[in-house]
C-alpha cells in the first residue's frame, strides 16, 4: 500500500504556507528562524517526492535535499549566533522593537 502523491504535496503546500504565514506574522526572530525552516522542508518533501514519482532509479531529489539540509543547519548556527548577538545588545528579540531602537 502506497501513500498517493497528492497527499505528499497537500502536505508539503501546508508545511509551505504555514512557513510563510509565520515568517510574515511574526514579530519574534526565534519564531521567523522556525517559519523559515518549515519552508525548507516543504522544499525537501517535494524534492524527495518528485525524485520518487518522477525518477525512481535515480537519486538527485535526495541529494539536493541533503544538500538543502546541510545549508539549513549552517544558516540555524549563524542565525542563533546574530540573534543571541542583538539580544546582548537591545535586551530584545522583537523586531520591531530592534528597528525601533536603531533610530
Amino acid at each position: 500500500m502506497s501513500i498517493p502523491f497528492t497527499h505528499f504535496l497537500v502536505l508539503s503546500t501546508l508545511l509551505f504556507f504555514i512557513g510563510i504565514y509565520g515568517f510574515l506574522t511574526r514579530k519574534n526572530l526565534i519564531t521567523m528562524l522556525m517559519s523559515a525552516e518549515l519552508i525548507l522542508n516543504a522544499v525537501n518533501i517535494n524534492f524527495v517526492v518528485f525524485n520518487k514519482y518522477l525518477y525512481p532509479d535515480q537519486l538527485h531529489g535526495h541529494f539536493f535535499t541533503l544538500f538543502i539540509i546541510g545549508i539549513a543547519a549552517a544558516e540555524a548556527a549563524v542565525a542563533i549566533a546574530i540573534i543571541i548577538n542583538l539580544y546582548r545588545n537591545f535586551s530584545t528579540m522583537d523586531v520591531e522593537e530592534i528597528d525601533q531602537l536603531k533610530h
